[in-house]
């Protein structure tokens, strides 16, 4: 598990970008879900934390691309391959995020260890 942050020090509508390789997304949604997808979008290098958050979607603030947070999966274009979903627990009032173990999707011209 890969610890990110005290549920508190997250507010509903926030999202922060974890270290990682390749770094992950965190999401509290207004609703109150959370969520963590692979922060890089898979159409080109953009923090998808910087992203416009919107019911279960995210939008790439570079070209617009979407995904959805619940799987990963791209919503809309550019974008052609989903990023990857991870398991997200709250234990003790501590935000953990289970990694995926699938291979992630990273943009061309990346690659891990380069994000």
């Amino acid at each position: 598990m890969l610890r990110v942050c005290p549920l508190a020090a997250l507010a509903p509508g926030d999202a922060l970008r974890v270290a990682a390789d390749p770094p992950i997304a965190v999401f509290h949604t207004e609703d109150g879900d959370l969520f963590a997808i692979d922060d890089t979008c898979t159409h080109q290098d953009a923090s998808l934390a910087d992203g416009w958050v919107e019911g279960c979607e995210v939008e790439c603030p570079l070209h617009a691309s979407r995904f959805d947070l619940r799987t990963g999966a791209v919503d809309a274009p550019p974008a052609k391959r989903p990023v990857r979903a991870h398991r997200v627990v709250v234990v003790d009032g501590e935000i953990q995020v289970e990694l995926s173990t699938q291979q992630p999707n990273l943009p061309p011209g990346l690659s891990l260890g380069s994000v």
